[in-house]
């Protein structure tokens, strides 16, 4: 349960650079507030759970012949999933993206992010053994 909490927290600061500063110009959050930002990340982190595993199955063999690059298009997708799945529910959850330039660019964010503070507290989210 720590792991999902701290995925989770994870999540909502790569999120939080990739849409809630405003910092990428092509993203556009309807609500920047803390909870906002949090509700994103649950989405973010749902989609990612449940979406994720099966589209990397089924690309596999583009993944192995573009070396990988082609996950680069599956976090774009994802990214835009949850702008899309945040915007249907009330309160503004969402962030709309006027072209698939930026949510290439707010994926590649989200990713580095994430790949940062997974290596800082790579300890904390390893299994534990019983």
């Amino acid at each position: 349960m720590e792991r999902l909490i701290l995925r989770w927290v994870i999540n909502a600061a790569a999120l939080y650079l990739a849409v809630g500063t405003g910092w990428i110009s092509g993203i556009h959050a309807e609500n920047t507030t803390g909870w906002a930002i949090m509700a994103m990340a649950l989405v973010f982190t749902a989609v990612n759970a449940m979406l994720r595993p099966l589209l990397k199955i089924l690309t596999c063999p583009l993944i192995l012949l573009t070396l990988g690059l082609f996950t680069l298009v599956i976090n774009t997708f994802l990214f835009w999933m949850t702008g899309l799945i945040g915007n249907l529910f009330p309160g503004g959850f969402g962030f709309t993206i006027d072209n698939i330039g930026w949510a290439f660019l707010g994926a590649l964010v989200v990713s580095v992010v994430n790949t940062v503070l997974t290596l800082l507290f790579r300890e904390e989210l390893k299994p534990r053994k019983r």
